[in-house]
């Protein structure tokens, strides 16, 4: 396998906090629209914590393969060596510790998000 660096992106890196990011606004705004338009003030919000369920599995789904694909990357090759190498192999692989990273982040900021549903149950 080559790792030419003109083929490599640093879109993966960030398709993780993009995912999360895409969960957050789409959650809020399908409970402003569903209390503004559907619900009232007092309205319950159990549509809405279905939708939200359901968002969150698509979300923790896409993180986890972007995390797992992160993972392969960085155990490319004889993953026991340090990241200080100035090689193609060795940028490769810091890559993918770093896109590891970052969407076990991004998974964990998903989850507490999306704790809010637990504890609100109308629109107020």
């Amino acid at each position: 396998m080559e790792l030419s660096e003109k083929k490599g992106s640093l879109l993966f890196l960030i398709a993780a906090p993009i995912i999360w990011a895409a969960h957050f606004l789409l959650s809020y705004i399908t409970a402003a629209i569903w209390c503004e338009k559907a619900a009232g003030l007092t309205g319950s919000l159990l549509p809405v914590r279905l939708a939200i369920a359901g968002y969150t599995v698509v979300a923790l789904a896409g993180i986890g393969y972007i995390g797992w694909k992160g993972y392969r990357m960085h155990r490319f090759r004889d993953g026991d060596r340090l990241h200080d190498q100035d090689t193609p192999a060795s940028r490769y692989r810091f890559l993918g510790f770093a896109t590891l990273l970052l969407s076990g982040l991004s998974a964990v900021a998903t989850v507490y998000e999306t704790l809010v549903v637990l504890f609100i149950e109308r629109c107020y």
